[in-house]
């Protein structure tokens, strides 16, 4: 295997892995939309922050180490090439944007949606683009 195929498949990985990760926060933000008027409801999202430090930690790896480590962290775990899961934690600034001023809440859901889609639209035309340059 030549170091630009080695290359390409761990671009690979991280692209599915960010597809994944935007797939599981898409169903989390819908689900905030759907579920407002039910009582007690309390929003989710997903932890960004773990999910960049992980992928962050994955992509110095390969630099230094040219091997790609994916890590897990309290939320999220990668289980070899193909498992992927993600645990949502409780969004409290949501849940207190929804019981102050419930049309600001499900703007602000929506917002993260779109945001969601485009990463998710990116991630896959990268993906795209890395298949059509493995060829």
């Amino acid at each position: 295997m030549d170091l630009f195929s080695f290359v390409t498949d761990n671009v690979t990985e991280l692209l599915v892995k960010v597809m994944e990760f935007t797939e599981a926060r898409q169903k989390i933000l819908i689900r905030n939309i759907r579920c407002a008027d039910e009582a007690g409801f309390i929003p989710q999202d997903v932890p960004m922050e773990e999910f960049c430090a992980l992928m962050d930690a994955a992509i110095a790896e390969h630099a230094e180490n040219r091997r790609l480590v994916l890590g897990a962290s309290e939320h999220i775990c990668f289980e070899g090439r193909s498992g992927f899961e993600v645990y949502s934690v409780a969004d409290t600034a949501a849940q207190s944007l929804l019981r102050s001023d419930r049309e600001s809440y499900l703007k602000d859901q929506v917002v993260r949606l779109v945001e969601n889609s485009l990463h998710q639209r990116i991630a896959a035309q990268l993906l795209r683009q890395t298949d059509c340059a493995a060829v």
